[in-house]
């Protein structure tokens, strides 16, 4: 890494931000050409996607059907919540709308009809509007669902893969890097024009921009997916807790990447990766079982959602489910980002200490101490 030439003629070392600059932008030109991050980001993209598909099937968002309704006959579809009802003069009225695939059905008054209606169709059966037409008892519910509980499975699953995919790939790309730069030995010849502590930022700043983008990109094909599978009325309700899980991750990656460096900067072999960064894993692993089994869980979402390792999982799960104050994001928000300050104090000073010490592995309080 050069210098920049001074107005004297004099040659001075560059500045914090442009060492980091450059080193974040050499971290995300290596992942982009890297197929395995391209291949994992794809696998967790499929994922999100057949996670919206499936909330399609199960959660019962689809819009309502078109139905011409004539005379009194709009007395059986109004307050029906399955049939968007729109009502014509006659019934040759509602048959032309029918041809023209404007509608599914034509509904007209029948007095001798026991439903009190006759269900006109082009071609096929309409089972659809024939079973929104049924007559239901009355259902009393002791303790009813916001959500239907399938949906906010799915909607608790989605959240919790996602972090849990991302987390883990870049993490593993973070501390992949830092080992191999302390077995080549080019950690020396870097740290003879940058220091540690812009080595480090600079890694943890290119790989959250990876990860934010991977985040972003996820988020604009859930909603894409929602619109074409006709979830409108559920991306409105998830809206909230989506921008809620990009603010939270955005924060929380930041610290998971710094841990990630600094326990992979306490071993010189690749194959000890695996033991120092297993602890990091687990506090990513952690959060994605608890939401997937506890999802329904009040007492443990809320738990989570101001634990600062699950709380970018557990508190866009209970915005989803309307179980929070309007403070209460703000609050695990503010926990969350003490939290990240702590987390890369610690780092940077792991990092510092273990960076050029080869051989066995360092333990931790020697790391701490230096």
């Amino acid at each position: 890494m050069s210098g920049s030439r001074s107005g004297a003629g004099e040659f001075r070392a560059p500045r914090f931000t442009d060492s980091v600059a450059l080193i974040a932008g050499r971290e995300i030109t290596v992942r982009l050409r890297s197929k395995a991050f391209l291949i994992s980001t794809g696998v967790l993209m499929l994922a999100v996607l057949a996670s919206v598909v499936l909330g399609s099937m199960f959660g019962g968002q689809s819009e309502p059907a078109k139905v011409a309704v004539v005379g009194s006959a709009a007395e059986a579809v109004a307050g029906n919540e399955q049939l968007e009802a729109v009502p014509v003069d006659d019934e040759a009225a509602g048959e032309a709308l029918l041809r023209d695939g404007e509608v599914e059905a034509v509904i007209l008054p029948e007095a001798s009809d026991p439903a009190g209606v006759t269900v006109v169709a082009l071609d096929q059966q309409p089972t659809g509007v024939v079973q929104a037409l049924s007559l239901r008892p009355a259902v009393e519910l002791l303790e009813p669902a916001a959500v239907d509980p399938m949906l906010a499975y799915f909607i608790a699953f989605g959240f919790g893969i996602v972090f849990f995919m991302s987390a883990i790939t870049f993490g593993t790309t973070i501390a992949q890097s830092v080992v191999e730069e302390k077995q080549t030995r080019i950690i020396e010849i870097l740290l003879s024009t940058v220091s540690a502590r812009e080595l480090l930022t600079g890694k943890v700043i290119g790989n959250s921009v990876l990860a934010f983008g991977q985040i972003l990109a996820i988020a604009g094909l859930a909603i894409l997916g929602l619109v074409l599978t006709g979830q409108r009325l559920l991306l409105g309700a998830l809206g909230a807790s989506v921008v809620w899980f990009v603010v939270f991750f955005a924060i929380g990656f930041i610290m998971i990447a710094a841990l990630y460096a600094a326990t992979a900067a306490m071993v010189s072999r690749a194959e000890d990766i695996g033991s120092v960064t297993s602890p990091v894993m687990m506090l990513v692993m952690i959060p994605y079982f608890l939401v997937v089994f506890f999802f329904d869980d009040p007492a443990v979402l809320a738990i989570m959602s101001y634990v600062p390792f699950s709380a970018p999982v557990g508190m866009p799960v209970r915005i989803f489910l309307g179980q929070v104050e309007w403070w209460e994001p703000l609050v695990s928000l503010l926990i969350l980002v003490a939290t990240t300050v702590v987390a890369l104090a610690i780092g940077d000073r792991i990092y510092r200490n273990s960076l050029l010490r080869t051989g066995s592995r360092v333990k931790l309080a020697e790391a701490l101490r230096g």
